[in-house]
C-alpha cells in the first residue's frame, strides 16, 4: 500500500496524476468537480481497504445523505420488532411543514411504514423523514436527531453529528466522506435483506408512480445503490455502491456542481477502484490520497462556494457506460441460464412471497422461496434463481421496488 507522509508527498502525488491523466484524457471527460466542498472516499466494502481518500475527514452538509441514518434505524426498528411494515406513521404539523422533495403529506393523515421507506430512499421525501423520526424517537425531531447521532458514534462515525431526520439545512449538522462511507457498509452489512430498498428506481403512491433521483443505478453496470443528495451549501452529494466480479466497492462524493457532474465523476471513481481491485491479484496495492492545502476547518454556513477547477484531485477516465438492454418481451424469453438470483422482497407470509417471487419469474428464470428466521419470527424470501449476471441486472431495473442481485 502507497501511503502518504507529508503534505509535500501529497501535493506532488496529485500533481503527478493530474499530469499523468491530462495527458490521454480529453478535457470534456476531465472531472470538473472540486473547490472547498469536495471530498471523495472510496473503500473495498468487504474488507474496508480504501482505494481512495481525497479530505475524507473534513467536515461537510450531508444534505440527503443524512437519510441514510434514518433508514438504518427504521431497517433496525423493523428487525427488532419496535415497528412492522404494516405500521401507520402518524403525520404531524411539524412533520407535513417540512420543505420538499416531499410527498404533501398531511397533518394529521398516516403513512404506512413501508411507504414512507420508499418514500425516503426514491424521492428523498422531507414529510415522510420527519414523520418516520418523530415516530421513531417517540417525541420530537430534536429527540431523533440525538438518538441518531448516538448511532453514529456506536457504529464508529465519529466525526458526525445530526440534527433532524431529513437533512434539511443545519449549520450544526456535519459528517465527512469517510463516516458517509462507514454508514454505507454498515447498511449494507447489517440490514441484506433490507439493502434491496435502496435499489427501487421508484415506487407506487396513491395512484401514481414516483421516479427516484438516483440515475447511476441506470448508468452504471453493478450499481445497487444508495442515496443522493443536496442542499446549497453542500453541493451535490452521493453515496454509491456497485458489484462486479465479486467485488463490492462503496464510494462517496461531496461538493458536485450537479447531479451529471457529480454521477460522472463517481462513475469515474468506480471505475478506477474495481480497475485497482483488478489488479491486487497481480501485486499492485495502492491507495489514491489527496488533501486541499489550507482547506478550511469547516464548510461555510451560507452560500455554497463557487465551484473551481480542482487542482489536486486525480483526473479519471470516462465511465465506462452500462450496457442498455431491452425491457423483457412479454412472454418468456430465452436466456442463458446462470449462478445469478436476485432477491425482490422478504415477506410475513408465504403466499406473499410466492406471488412475489412467481411475477418476476415471468421474465425468466425459476421462482424460490425461502424460509429465515428473524426475531424469533419468520420471514419468507421472494427470488428469482438459475440467472446471467446480465439477467439479473436487467430484471432489477425492470421492478418497481425493491430488488437486490445475489450470487455470482
Amino acid at each position: 500500500m502507497l501511503f502518504i507522509g507529508s503534505r509535500a508527498c501529497v501535493s506532488a502525488l496529485a500533481i503527478l496524476f493530474l499530469c499523468l491523466f491530462s495527458l490521454v484524457i480529453p478535457s470534456a471527460a476531465r472531472a470538473q468537480i472540486g473547490g472547498e466542498r469536495y471530498s471523495a472516499f472510496m473503500q473495498d466494502a468487504q474488507t474496508g481497504e480504501i482505494l481512495l481518500n481525497v479530505n475524507g475527514d473534513e467536515p461537510r452538509y450531508p444534505a440527503s445523505l443524512t437519510k441514510m441514518m434514518t433508514l438504518y434505524l427504521a431497517f433496525e426498528a423493523l428487525e427488532t420488532g419496535r415497528m412492522r411494515a404494516n405500521t401507520m406513521i402518524p403525520v404531524s404539523r411539524h412533520a407535513a411543514n417540512a420543505e420538499p422533495s416531499k410527498l404533501w403529506l398531511r397533518a394529521g393523515s398516516r403513512i404506512r411504514a413501508t411507504d414512507a421507506i420508499m418514500a425516503l430512499v426514491t424521492k428523498s421525501a422531507n414529510d415522510a423523514a420527519t414523520a418516520l423520526g418523530e415516530y421513531l424517537a417517540g417525541g420530537t425531531e430534536a429527540d431523533f436527531g440525538r438518538m441518531m447521532t448516538a448511532k453514529a458514534r456506536a457504529l464508529g462515525m465519529s466525526r458526525t453529528t445530526f440534527r433532524n431526520a431529513s437533512g434539511l439545512p443545519d449549520p450544526r449538522q456535519r459528517t465527512t466522506a469517510r463516516d458517509i462511507a462507514t454508514l454505507s457498509r454498515r447498511l449494507i452489512a447489517d440490514f441484506p435483506e433490507r439493502y434491496a430498498y435502496f435499489s427501487a428506481s421508484g415506487f407506487d403512491w396513491n395512484g401514481k408512480y414516483i421516479p427516484g433521483h438516483n440515475r447511476v443505478l441506470s448508468s452504471y453496470d453493478g450499481a445497487d445503490g444508495i442515496k443522493t443528495g443536496y442542499i446549497r451549501a453542500s453541493g451535490f452529494n452521493m453515496a454509491a455502491s456497485a458489484m462486479r466480479n465479486g467485488n463490492r466497492i462503496v464510494a462517496v462524493v461531496f461538493g458536485g456542481a450537479s447531479t451529471r457532474e457529480r454521477d460522472t465523476h463517481i462513475m469515474a471513481l468506480m471505475d478506477r477502484g474495481f480497475d485497482m481491485l483488478d489488479q491486487r491479484g497481480g501485486g499492485s496495492n495502492e491507495t489514491i490520497v489527496a488533501a486541499r492545502r489550507g482547506m478550511p476547518s469547516l464548510v461555510g454556513t451560507a452560500n455554497a462556494a463557487p465551484m473551481v477547477r480542482p487542482r489536486d484531485i486525480p483526473e479519471l477516465a470516462r465511465p465506462q457506460p452500462r450496457q442498455q438492454a431491452a425491457r423483457p418481451a412479454a412472454r418468456k424469453p430465452a436466456t442463458s441460464r446462470g449462478n445469478y438470483a436476485v432477491q425482490v422482497g422478504a415477506y410475513g407470509d408465504r403466499a406473499s412471497a410466492q406471488r412475489a417471487a412467481a411475477q418476476a419469474a415471468r421474465a425468466g428464470g425459476t421462482a424460490r422461496v425461502e424460509q429465515i428466521r428473524s426475531n424469533g419470527g419468520r420471514l419468507w424470501r421472494a427470488r428469482v434463481t438459475g440467472l446471467s449476471a446480465d439477467h439479473a441486472r436487467r430484471l432489477c431495473r425492470t421492478m418497481r421496488g425493491p430488488c437486490m442481485v445475489l450470487g455470482g
